[in-house]
């Protein structure tokens, strides 16, 4: 057997590959049997997890080639590009050439530890890109590059100090094991920030904005005097902002000078900068193809001739062309505004080229993410339609309209061009399905309910319909409550809204020892919503009301004059010695509504206002004739970032039409508590009755001021907090007459210095079992109870858990 030629080497950079070729090309001219032969047969030694016919096929011989020194050359060069071998070498038996390999092994297990700052996840998924995870082949000078890939991204992020190193375990079967271990260190600080060149503003002016930052009180919160390159570009990009938006549209930073220290501890910054002079704006031209009119697209330039040049208001006036061209269909256009400086009169001249592009079509809308709701029900709330031109205004508002439905969680929109289309795209909206209602259930006992059972069931999609279904029951010895209702959002071709309800209540609370009345009233609603704009509505209906309520001697004074003074009065005995007296009515009521809403979401929207006016009267005849009017607005108001304010004010008014002495007991409001005047017992606020217990008012003021805290993206959707401040109260103009605890009579008249007010912060959360509110608050002009007055009921810490659809 003779020798042809024998290559061994380990490459690891291009340029020890190049020697191993040099070293290859020596031991072959050296051979003394180098002349050419016939392939007559071809053999592979060493060969352990890769087939034979995977050597073959990447081989560039064949049986029958005759080969010389210059085919070995290419062969093994050939065999090595693969990266499958560590060692190759070839020799000739008789007519056989023989192929002997070493492979190279694959990785039976990769770890990394020690790393905190970068996620493993995103390591794994870089470090996979270049080869090196499990099952792949293994290459010391890839494991190399990543250690080096690795250090550089630390100090991307200031950790000057980390070390990597390796360490590779050879294992039985030709596998080894990788563990790369980091130790982070600390993230290098920074000691220092200069700016070099300012001339018209301080440094201080000029870092307002600056993420990086030298050591101060707050940093160990904050963090920000921990240099990191990305930050460091993002203050660059603040700078150069911070002068073009104040004229200086020739400003240019003209060097940045970052040192490290010897320890790699602490950095060192240096800006030099060049502000130029202010220019001012000379002219602006809008030049292009103008598919809507000129002076449209004018109005929505920002930048008027004579003013200071501002690039910030010359990229908003491009966007808002652009938001204008996109409602016309042309969702590609491009407006770039153009600054050309007359250095000598410092002034510029502002054209803005105009290229709308085709306009585009939209040829199929798709819902991606959620199949717990009929796709006509999503359908039914798109603006946008199918086959008609994108309108990022019908899309936005699409959006919007997903997003209010109380079973929606988040949505997100984006378009897909369609291949070979250009002027057609489809449209995605990617929704997350949010628990359409809540549930609830318990059982109980006490003394004087015996056994108590209560359920209640909201669901806002129905069977996948989007149909609301709300039940509740409530059985014990003295209360029970049956109520059930049903709401189509969506009826009929004009998309009106129809809600039908029945319920049953009998609450015998004299006889359990209660001051209040004894209740029994059974009921129907039926209501009609009717769209009359985007953001408008209005609602028409009745409910139905048959009620009888009982007092006693026993009970209080607003209840006995309430029962003998309305409706078909009645007596009886109750065969227990107590005597008891009744009435009962028969009621009808008209109610018409009106709702203008304009928020981006039904639950925790953080922009667009809502007005609600509900009326409702008797009809003219019933035994017991009344009117009410309830109004509630809330405003949302986008501060700095993702703070919001949201002002919230509901006011009420009802009153007693004809000979009704007063509003019926179960139409009077109430207010404090979780979803009121916070700090304030729930229901406790105003009247009293001689008994002490709260009676209610016909007249509603209660109004929040609340900051919302912005949370984590993550939490937003079902969490909100905020700091907030309510003030209101209930009054009775004088339809019930009250007194004190010495029986004096008092007034609880609307008063402007009565408005009871408080501060504090609150949480709500929306759980599977429903809408949570937490709430701790501190009054700040409660009034304190006496001999003779009643006080106000204080309970700082309140929550309730209530429907939120």
């Amino acid at each position: 057997m003779n020798s042809i030629a024998r290559s061994h080497a380990r490459r690891h950079t291009a340029t020890t590959f190049i020697g191993f070729l040099m070293l290859m090309l020596g031991s072959w001219s050296m051979s003394v049997q180098a002349a050419e032969f016939k392939v007559g047969d071809m053999r592979v030694e060493g060969l352990q997890r890769i087939a034979e016919g995977t050597v073959f096929n990447y081989l560039p011989i064949n049986v029958g080639d005759t080969v010389d020194d210059l085919r070995i050359q290419e062969a093994i060069r050939t065999l090595y590009e693969q990266e499958l071998f560590d060692d190759i070498e070839m020799r000739r038996d008789g007519t056989t050439l023989v192929i002997a390999v070493r492979e190279r092994p694959s990785i039976e297990d990769f770890t990394i530890e020690g790393n905190k700052d970068i996620k493993t996840e995103d390591l794994m998924d870089s470090l996979r890109g270049v080869g090196l995870a499990r099952g792949r082949t293994f290459d010391r000078s890839v494991l190399d590059n990543v250690q080096l890939f690795l250090r550089e991204q630390y100090y991307d992020r200031g950790k000057y100090a980390v070390v990597v190193d390796s360490e590779v375990e050879d294992r039985p079967n030709n596998t080894v094991r990788i563990k790369v271990t980091v130790k982070e260190g600390d993230r290098a600080r920074i000691r220092q920030v200069n700016i070099v060149g300012n001339e018209n503003f301080t440094e201080e002016e000029v870092r307002a904005g600056f993420t990086l930052d030298t050591a101060n009180w707050l940093s160990w919160l904050r963090q920000d005097d921990r240099y990191a390159k990305e930050s460091l570009e993002g203050d660059l990009e603040i700078l150069r902002s911070f002068y073009m938006d104040r004229g200086f549209a020739d400003f240019r930073v003209e060097s940045t000078q970052v040192a490290i220290s010897p320890n790699r501890k602490d950095i060192y910054v240096t800006l030099n900068i060049h502000e130029g002079e202010r220019y001012t704006i000379s002219n602006v031209k809008l030049v292009g193809d103008m598919v809507v009119p000129e002076e449209q697209l004018r109005a929505f330039v920002l930048a008027q001739p004579g003013s200071i040049f501002n690039l910030r208001l010359l990229t908003q006036s491009s966007e808002l062309m652009s938001f204008r061209l996109g409602e016309e269909g042309y969702a590609n256009a491009e407006i770039e505004p153009v600054p050309e400086l007359d250095n000598e009169n410092k002034e510029v001249s502002v054209t803005f080229f105009i290229n709308p592009f085709s306009r585009v079509y939209v040829r199929r809308i798709n819902f991606n993410g959620i199949d717990e709701v009929d796709d006509e029900v999503l359908r039914r709330e798109m603006r946008q339609a199918e086959g008609a031109y994108l309108s990022n205004r019908l899309i936005d508002r699409s959006k919007v309209r997903l997003q209010r439905l109380p079973y929606i969680e988040n949505v997100e929109v984006d378009n897909s061009p369609v291949p070979g289309s250009p002027d057609l795209v489809d449209v995605n909206f990617d929704l997350e399905y949010r628990m359409p209602g809540q549930f609830s259930g318990g059982v109980g006992y006490s003394e004087s309910q015996k056994l108590i059972l209560n359920g209640s069931v909201v669901h806002t999609n129905f069977l996948g319909s989007g149909d609301r279904v709300a039940l509740q029951l409530n059985s014990g010895r003295y209360s029970k409550l049956y109520s059930l209702s049903h709401t189509d959002p969506y009826r009929g071709r004009n998309g009106y809204r129809r809600t039908v309800g029945v319920n049953y209540r009998d609450i015998t609370q004299f006889t359990s020892g209660s001051s209040d009345f004894s209740t029994t009233s059974s009921g129907l609603t039926l209501d009609y919503g009717y769209p009359i704009t985007e953001f408008q509505s209005l609602s028409f209906g009745f409910n139905y009301q048959h009620a009888e309520l009982l007092s006693s001697s026993s009970s209080t004074q607003q209840a006995q004059d309430w029962v003998l003074n309305n409706g078909d009065t009645f007596y009886g005995d109750t065969g227990t010695g107590i005597n008891f007296f009744g009435t009962s009515f028969d009621t009808l009521e008209l109610i018409a509504g009106w709702t203008f809403d304009s928020r981006n979401r039904s639950l925790f929207a953080n922009r667009g206002s809502r007005h609600q006016l509900v009326l409702g009267m008797a009809v003219p005849g019933s035994e017991v004739e009344y009117f009410t009017a309830r109004y509630n607005f809330t405003k949302y108001i986008p501060l700095f970032g993702r703070w919001t304010m949201r002002f919230n004010s509901e006011l009420g008014y009802g009153e007693a039409l004809n000979s009704t002495t007063a509003l019926p007991p179960f139409k009077q409001f109430y207010g404090g508590g979780p979803e009121s005047i916070r700090g304030y017992k729930e229901s406790w606020m105003g009247p009293r009755d001689s008994f002490g217990n709260p009676y209610g008012g016909n007249v509603l003021v209660a109004n929040q001021l609340e900051l919302i805290i912005p949370l984590p993206e993550k939490w937003s959707g079902k969490t909100r907090a905020s700091f907030f401040y309510d003030i209101g109260n209930v009054f009775n103009t004088g339809e019930v007459a009250f007194t004190d605890r010495l029986g004096s009579p008092v007034s609880y008249e609307p008063d402007f210095d009565e408005l009871k007010t408080s501060v504090g912060v609150a949480v709500e959360w929306l759980a599977p079992l429903g809408f949570f509110r937490f709430s701790y608050a501190l009054p700040l002009n409660e009034t304190a109870g006496n001999d003779r007055f009643f006080g106000d009921e204080i309970e700082r810490f309140q929550f309730s858990i209530g429907q939120a659809f």
